[in-house]
């Protein structure tokens, strides 16, 4: 859940009482939110000082549902508690005025980022608190719902630095010159990137445009820098808290978040306006690549939307019998609009912009159930009966971990789920058809770059971080691999396995045939021809795993199929894995001596 930072004293002020913290606690329950924690902080612009400068107040982090993103500021968070308790009516409506901005969008920007939309607020004042809370915020929307900005990216401006009309394009690096934020001189977009390579904050955004061929960049009819998103604003037309008129734009790869992203911002910010709560839409003209307009869009997109819930539902959800009658001031304490359907029990609930996630009538009956309180709902004895059990799999896993491996002497480790490509094939000798392994499509480093595929890997550095302890040492993991199948729903299936390794000097065949021996005991399965599911033989003939030494390694077979391998590992897996002692491991698949009708 994301966390908010909010100052204790600006807070009260705008609710209109005072609360101990105690009491904060309890209101927050009651909104379904969490007091997180109350700490003494350094913050800017705490309610009555000068932008830059700093002071020590108590700021509440309040932790909010990830779908609000309208809490995620100190004035969103004020007006959802103040009509809660009804210290105020619904909110007003947004009033649109006619657009007189214009942004057109070049048709190279499909090849980058390919939306925008945009919004104005006139004659706007800003205190340093709110000015501060505006910066909050986009940083907030940039690492939640934006996905560190690789869906959205927010540009905020002041307009009476710039010119209309305003156009979005994608120019090749060099083309780009402006300053940068809070700096004077005046960069290229390939000096920018060699600029922020070291920035703590900027330096992750970077990956998103840098080889691309084209930028994105907004331009006003002066062809000024406005911004270069993902990364940075132009210096030109920073807002301060002389700002009058703000220009919002928001570029992304995704128009319905970046739509979202908008609504939130001036929603919580029209309020400032002299005007309270009008709003400014900006005509987007999208033009092809002869340079005419393709189609035209008005944005930001204020109508209410509209979700049919029945009151016998919502009822059927919470577990107490309300009427629509009574429904409708719960949601107007949750600020939505209630109008009477076509049947007495039908509701129709209209859901201002920035509640972006009401989506369905479930989400109508959570903010009927939180107006009327969890706590006043009175517990039930459920109407079925049932009995929880573990699940087969993981109970034959945990036999397994105990009795079959545990007391033998082995010692049990947890290795990640997702290693480099280098552990999964190279390293073991295995070849990699790209067929068979999960790949991570971004991954942050080389060192998780896909989904494991064998457990035997992350056994084996285990191994290697141990290097130092005293020789034998036996270690064994049961987990999940991840293999590809076109089959599956998703493409991809979880595979349960058991691994061991003994490493040391009596690291023979033999060790661990007499591990597997007492693992396939346990399991109900004796030594034979292996056609059968109830025995089991080893294969050494038909083994082509590289991992292992050639006439030191064999498949196990149970019912005519290949469960796993067995055998001494190969010198140069050992070498890759920087162990100089010889290793004997089995490796094998658990599922298949799960008894189905368990």
């Amino acid at each position: 859940m994301p966390t908010v930072s909010v100052v204790r004293d600006r807070l009260f002020e705008e609710l209109g009482r005072t609360y101990t913290d105690e009491e904060f606690d309890e209101l927050c329950f009651e909104y379904g939110l969490e007091l997180d924690d109350v700490v003494e902080e350094k913050v800017g612009g705490g309610g009555r000082i000068k932008q830059g400068e700093e002071e020590i107040a108590t700021v509440y982090k309040v932790d909010v549902p990830a779908n609000r993103y309208d809490l995620l500021c100190t004035e969103g968070l004020v007006q959802a508690l103040r009509v809660f308790k009804r210290f105020d009516d619904l909110p007003r409506r947004f009033s649109p005025t006619e657009a007189q901005c214009v942004v057109q969008v070049k048709a190279e920007t499909t090849e980058i980022r390919p939306f925008v939309v945009s919004a104005v607020l006139r004659n706007i004042s800003l205190s340093p608190a709110a000015y501060q809370s505006l910066i909050d915020l986009q940083e907030k929307l940039h690492h939640n719902i934006c996905r560190q900005r690789s869906l959205v990216a927010i540009g905020t401006h002041d307009l009476d630095r710039l010119e209309g009309p305003f156009t979005y394009e994608a120019l090749p690096p060099n083309e780009i010159r402006f300053a940068p934020l809070s700096l004077e001189k005046e960069y290229s977009a390939d000096e920018l990137m060699t600029l922020y390579e070291t920035d703590t904050k900027l330096k992750a955004y970077l990956p998103l445009i840098r080889d691309a061929p084209r930028y994105p960049v907004i331009l006003d009819s002066k062809r000024r820098v406005c911004s270069m998103p993902p990364i940075i604003n132009g210096d030109h037309s920073k807002i301060t808290l002389d700002t009058k008129n703000m220009f919002i734009e928001c570029t992304a790869t995704d128009k319905t978040k970046a739509l979202v992203v908008l609504n939130v911002l001036v929603s919580a910010f029209s309020r400032y306006c002299e005007e309270a709560f009008s709003i400014e839409p900006v005509r987007i003209e999208y033009l092809n690549y002869a340079g005419t307009i393709d189609s035209v869009d008005q944005t930001p997109h204020l109508d209410a939307t509209e979700i049919t819930a029945s009151a016998r539902y919502i009822s059927s959800l919470i577990g107490v019998d309300l009427k629509a009658e009574e429904i409708a001031p719960l949601l107007n304490r949750m600020m939505l609009q209630v109008t009477a359907g076509s049947s007495s029990d039908e509701l129709k609930v209209l859901c201002p912009v920035y509640r972006a996630d009401i989506l369905h009538a479930c989400d109508v009956a959570e903010d009927v159930a939180i107006a009327y309180g969890f706590n006043r709902v009175k517990e039930q004895i459920p109407s079925f009966f049932t009995t929880g059990r573990s699940q087969p799999l993981n109970l034959l896993t945990d036999l397994l971990r105990k009795e079959a491996l545990a007391q033998r002497g082995y010692t049990e480790v947890l290795t990640w789920v997702t290693v480099s490509h280098e552990e999964n094939f190279t390293k073991m000798r295995r070849v990699d058809d790209n067929k068979q392994a999960v790949k991570i499509s971004n991954p942050k480093s080389q060192e998780f770059q896909e989904c494991r595929r064998y457990l035997l890997p992350g056994v084996l550095k285990t191994l290697r971080e141990n290097r130092n302890v005293r020789l034998p040492l036996r270690l064994f993991e049961v987990g999940d691999v991840v293999r590809l199948e076109k089959n599956s729903s998703i493409g991809a299936v979880n595979e349960r396995r058991l691994c061991a390794v003994h490493c040391g000097t009596s690291a023979a065949f033999e060790v661990v045939k007499a591990l597997l021996d007492h693992v396939m005991l346990m399991l109900g399965v004796e030594p034979g021809d292996g056609h059968a599911k109830s025995t089991f033989r080893l294969d050494s003939e038909g083994c082509q795993d590289e991992a292992f030494f050639p006439g030191r390694r064999a498949d196990i077979i149970v019912g005519g199929v290949n469960v796993g391998v067995i055998g001494w590992l190969h010198p140069e897996v050992l070498a890759n894995f920087s162990l100089t002692s010889p290793c004997s491991a089995v490796e094998m698949l658990v599922e298949p001596f799960l008894d189905k009708s368990a």
